[in-house]
């Protein structure tokens, strides 16, 4: 599936050391359209990361040097790719690894051996879901507006279908990094780390408590959410329904 119409070519970052492996990936992916730049050691991956910003990135779990969780984690702290898209390519498929790699900074994974339609759909919606937030401004000016929901982090006003709400500073952290990134699966631990990284007397029964609070402020019927989703055994999800 050819990736949408750009002026220039995608540029995609190709971190695999199996060789075989990413000779697959580079055929498929410069058939629909991307320009590519490949490598099989962790660390010359991570410096290139550094250095040249890309549209996606496909990171392997197990690499030598460096393995792709690490990297994720470094490339999300900082750098040109702070916000590209990162799919993760795991022989793994324990749910523990799939938290790991997710809570790591990466947006979407594949197992090993995995079908190259399914790769290439994946790799199509995770730059469809980047073009809608660069649309929108999400990352730069720190206003999301989706269907239902709008949020401004830096006068920190949330409204919900066309009407204004009030949120604790923790509910509008909360909300503002799910709906940041829609479709993405964010375990508790993580939203921990990352909404109440300064307290310390917090579990993750904050996590269930703060979201059971936000689904009876922004949806329609809390029993039935359709923005605040619950990923069974992981954590939760935003996702944008129509209006």
């Amino acid at each position: 599936m050819p990736p949408p119409a750009a002026a220039t070519p995608r540029r995609v970052l190709v971190v695999e050391d199996e060789a075989a492996i990413r000779e697959l990936l580079r055929l498929h992916l410069e058939l629909a359209g991307f320009s590519l730049e490949e490598t099989g050691d962790g660390r010359h991956a991570l410096e290139t990361a550094r250095t040249t910003p890309f549209d996606l990135i496909l990171l392997d779990v197990m690499l030598p040097g460096l393995d792709g969780v690490s990297i994720c984690r470094a490339i999300r702290k900082d750098g040109p790719n702070q916000d590209t898209p990162i799919l993760m390519l795991t022989a793994r498929d324990g749910e523990a690894d799939t938290v790991l790699g997710l809570e790591s900074g990466a947006d979407d994974y594949v197992s090993k051996p995995f079908g190259v339609r399914e790769l290439m759909a994946r790799v199509s919606a995770l730059l469809r879901r980047r073009d809608r937030g660069s649309e929108r401004g999400q990352p730069s000016s720190g206003v999301i507006q989706t269907a239902q929901l709008a949020l401004d982090r830096d006068r920190r006003e949330a409204a919900v279908r066309g009407e204004a709400i009030e949120l604790t500073r923790q509910e509008f952290d909360l909300l503002y990094l799910l709906a940041a990134r829609p479709g993405v699966v964010f375990s508790r631990t993580s939203l921990l780390q990352q909404v109440w990284s300064g307290d310390t007397y917090v579990t993750e029964r904050t996590v269930d408590t703060v979201i059971s609070r936000l689904r009876r402020k922004i949806e329609r019927d809390p029993q039935d959410p359709e923005m605040l989703l619950t990923a069974w055994g992981v954590g939760y999800k935003f996702t944008d329904p129509a209006g």
